[in-house]
């Protein structure tokens, strides 16, 4: 998977799906994946789904949404995103740039956060 769109939809659907659809997400992720952003991070699948479920067990009803537009560079996707409850209203925003690997499946993510409610 190469297209940037694509790839933001992808990762952003693996943080809004159920646990179990998630498991079945990060499949797709390399086994050593690394997640970081100034709030948290994992490595590998099993840490990263226990960070990802426990994150989105916070914000119950709240989905993320891309953006804008994602732009890629080689083996780089970048893109912005917002997290919204159930009434479409933004409760924090950021930027992503996800690195793939040569078979397209996500090596790293290096999160952003450029701002929360209050």
């Amino acid at each position: 998977m190469s297209d940037p769109k694509l790839v933001a939809q992808a990762y952003l659907e693996t943080w809004n799906g159920t646990p179990s659809q998630r498991a079945s997400a990060l499949s797709a992720w390399r086994p050593d994946a690394v997640y970081t952003d100034p709030l948290m991070s994992g490595k590998g699948h099993e840490a990263l789904q226990t960070m990802m479920d426990s994150a989105m067990a916070r914000f119950p009803g709240h989905r993320f949404a891309l953006d804008g537009e994602p732009d890629g560079h080689g083996h780089f996707v970048r893109f912005s995103w917002t997290l919204r409850n159930g009434a479409e209203v933004s409760v924090a925003r950021g930027s992503d740039v996800i690195r793939l690997d040569e078979s397209g499946r996500i090596a790293e993510v290096i999160g952003f956060l450029d701002g929360v409610a209050a």
